[in-house]
């Protein structure tokens, strides 16, 4: 079986954007314009494809990504070479969640996709979310195109919204199309690149037709080509020196300069339109053929070859030895387990084995299915450069290797924020005590941002996620998907601890009942940590993760090297239980730096013992306090109600950052502690008649205030 499209005929994107800027109906545009359906499905009617979750279409936003295949032929070919296989691109598009509380889902899809899609509304221009988003997309070096959605709104702006993308995103956005007329005058494009216009007419704007560029648009049509072609240029000096000799460059030789710019991150091409009223997503797509790089495109992915942890590549060729990346698992209603992988190099069949090198185990690989959002294609075979699903592996989780068992290569694994809210969660009978366990295993396997752990010392079950709303639609998804009715609590916020000084302490653990004793000696140095120095990290003696390092300094092996293991345990479990309010501790140094071992008594538990007892006495001296979730957040309200709300994030420990107006709204960024926006959203509504927003979104860990601290030690005891 042969690949049926080339691979530089493959396009993978991502649709990215803040809540409500339209994501979902370009996705849905995109699909009928492409054929992939006869109908378009609206967000506002609960009928879309891409968001196929009850919750989704009752809530009318997008919770997971939704994966979609489909293939477009540019509108310039006409009708009969649109018809043309030969001519035909393959999109393999992921639809991503707006919300904050599911940004999980656009950080795993950057890493996966070679190009971006961002949408913006038209009214608000950039917002928090749509930064986020972008900078997940620098992370991963993703190339993008921006195309301002909603110009059919009133109070729609296109400069404006264009001028907040160079000033908040990157000085690389340059214009590609100006629109014909805004609010309710909005017709459709000028495209600069060609200087010719663009309307939309027939059945859902599915009739692309070029015309005259409006008198009233030609002066500007002509400033912003020359800053175009400008912005091009300077990426080839050949064709800066001809232009600056004055010589007319051929639009090809401008979309291939482009083109590469594009691919290179040194240009973010702008396009514009109503996705809504159908005007302006096939230009989009046009321009997703023409400046997107096919996996072709995009440098060798590299690995770690697990045998001897060698750096290896791997090219985007059917002919290379197997590698995948496993990036999300979903579980469906008909067909169990889905886990969804991007192909790197190589081909894999249905049938064959399938090897994780994250695991070391292998697995049948039985049916591999590609996917249009809620429905089922089966293929046997996938190639390089690929998105597909895998149906019933039990093993593989997200950021799983797999690859090829005689080649093996274990590629980089998606680093995922931590949760910073907490619920307490009970079944509500005994049958759904069993149901509860199985459904909360599953669901966090889904979703890397969501945690269970169990309280030891109240037996309860304690989940943690993004946000309350991340919270709700995981305790909905229980009782639709696994018929789970459970008790929630109010809820809590994840404080953390850390030290801010530097101690030591000393333990001997002896334990003598007769027969053979217990015995462990050890003296820690504590310290906070400081951030990674690349030359430090490649010492033997240094052990680090996320928020701690262990440093074994024992000379002359007074304690014997198999004992160092138990002691990092020991500190380890110290750390879980915290000293101040029995958080989790964070950002500590710890340096074993000696102690002593007893020929016969000692043993791993008793230098577990010793390790903790120490850490617990040298962090106790050490200045420990806890540290609190701080919320970046942008409230958006009607000019006269700026007094009282200012006045009221003061009152709640909010740092005001500065303010900026907004098509006729006042706009008010703050930092605010997670612990005080409990139930923001509705104070605010009902503080400006229902008339005010709110975006919310973490910001990173700060020592929480001596008197504040009082109460939380309280509240814990």
């Amino acid at each position: 079986m042969n690949r049926d499209y080339p691979l530089e005929r493959v396009r993978n994107f991502g649709i990215i954007a803040h809540i409500d800027a339209g994501k979902t109906t370009v996705s849905e545009r995109i699909l009928f314009y492409t054929g992939s359906q006869h109908k378009i499905g609206e967000v506002h009617e609960g009928e879309t494809t891409t968001d196929w979750m009850e919750q989704e279409r009752e809530r009318g936003i997008t919770i997971t990504a939704a994966a979609i295949t489909c293939f477009w032929a540019t509108t310039y070919l006409g009708e009969e070479g649109r018809k043309n296989k030969d001519n035909k691109y393959r999109f393999n598009i992921i639809d991503t969640p707006g919300h904050i509380d599911f940004t999980v889902e656009v950080k795993r899809s950057m890493r996966v996709l070679d190009a971006a899609v961002c949408v913006f509304d038209g009214v608000a221009g950039v917002e928090p979310q749509s930064e986020t988003n972008w900078r997940y997309a620098e992370e991963a070096a993703v190339p993008r195109l921006c195309f301002i959605n909603k110009l059919d709104r009133i109070g729609a702006n296109f400069e404006k919204s264009y001028a907040s993308i160079l000033a908040r995103l990157s000085k690389k956005a340059v214009r590609m199309q100006i629109p014909i007329g805004e609010e309710d005058k909005h017709e459709g494009q000028v495209d600069l690149l060609d200087m010719k216009a663009y309307k939309f007419e027939g059945h859902l704007g599915g009739n692309v037709v070029e015309t005259e560029i409006p008198e009233n648009l030609k002066e500007d049509a002509i400033k912003y080509r020359h800053e175009l072609v400008e912005r091009i240029v300077e990426n080839d000096d050949e064709m800066m020196n001809k232009y600056l000799a004055g010589e007319e460059i051929p639009v090809a030789e401008l979309k291939k300069i482009l083109r590469e710019a594009v691919i290179a991150n040194k240009v973010f091409p702008v396009f514009c339109g109503s996705a809504l009223k159908n005007k302006g997503v096939q230009l989009v797509l046009n321009a997703v053929v023409d400046y997107l790089p096919s996996p072709l495109d995009m440098p060798a992915i590299k690995g770690i070859d697990p045998r001897t942890g060698e750096e290896v590549e791997r090219h985007p060729k059917d002919d290379e030895p197997f590698a995948a990346l496993a990036f999300k698992l979903q579980a469906d209603p008909f067909v169990g387990q889905l886990t969804f992988f991007r192909v790197y190099s190589g081909t894999i069949e249905s049938g064959s084995y399938i090897y994780n090198a994250s695991t070391g185990d292998k697995e049948r690989l039985g049916r591999i299915v590609r996917l249009q959002a809620d429905k089922r294609e089966e293929v046997k075979k996938v190639f390089a450069g690929e998105i597909a699903a895998a149906v019933g592996l039990k093993d593989a989780k997200t950021s799983n290797t797999f690859c090829d068992e005689n080649n093996p290569i274990i590629l980089e694994t998606i680093i995922f924020p931590e949760p910073v809210i907490s619920l307490r969660i009970e079944p509500k009978t005994k049958a759904d005590q069993e149901r509860m366990g199985m459904a909360l295993h599953r669901l966090s396997d889904e979703d890397p941002t969501f945690r269970v752990k169990g309280d030891p010392e109240t037996g309860e079950t304690v989940i943690s996620g993004m946000g309350e709303l991340h919270l709700d639609i995981i305790v909905d998804r229980m009782k639709r998907e696994f018929n789970v009715e459970a008790n929630v609590g109010a809820p809590q916020v994840a404080y953390k601890e850390t030290i801010t000084g530097t101690a030591e302490a000393e333990t001997k653990y002896i334990k003598q009942t007769g027969g053979k004793g217990q015995y462990g000696h050890v003296k820690l140095n504590i310290k906070p940590l400081e951030p990674e120095v690349e030359n430090k990290k490649k010492q033997k003696n240094i052990h680090r993760e996320e928020g701690f390092e262990f440093i074994d300094s024992i000379k002359g092996g007074v304690i014997p090297s198999e004992f160092i293991p138990a002691v990092e345990k020991g500190v380890k479990e110290a750390m879980e239980r915290g000293i101040v309010a029995g958080y989790k501790m964070v950002d500590v140094s710890c340096e074993l730096t000696f102690g002593s071992y007893h020929d016969v008594d000692s043993s791993e538990i008793a230098y577990k013992i010793a390790a903790s007892q120490a850490f617990q006495e040298a962090a106790k001296k050490a200045r420990p306090v806890i540290l609190e979730p701080i919320m970046k957040l942008e409230v958006v309200v009607p000019e006269q109600f700026m007094g009282d709300i200012t006045g009221h994030l003061s009152s709640k420990r909010g740092l005001i950052e500065g303010m900026d107006d907004r098509a006729g709204l006042k706009v008010v960024k703050a930092k605010v502690p997670l612990s005080e926006l409990f139930g923001y959203v509705t104070t605010l509504r009902s503080m400006t008649e229902g008339r005010g927003n709110a975006n919310i979104e973490f910001d990173h860990y700060a020592i929480v205030p001596a008197n504040v601290a009082l109460s939380i030690v309280e509240a814990r005891k």
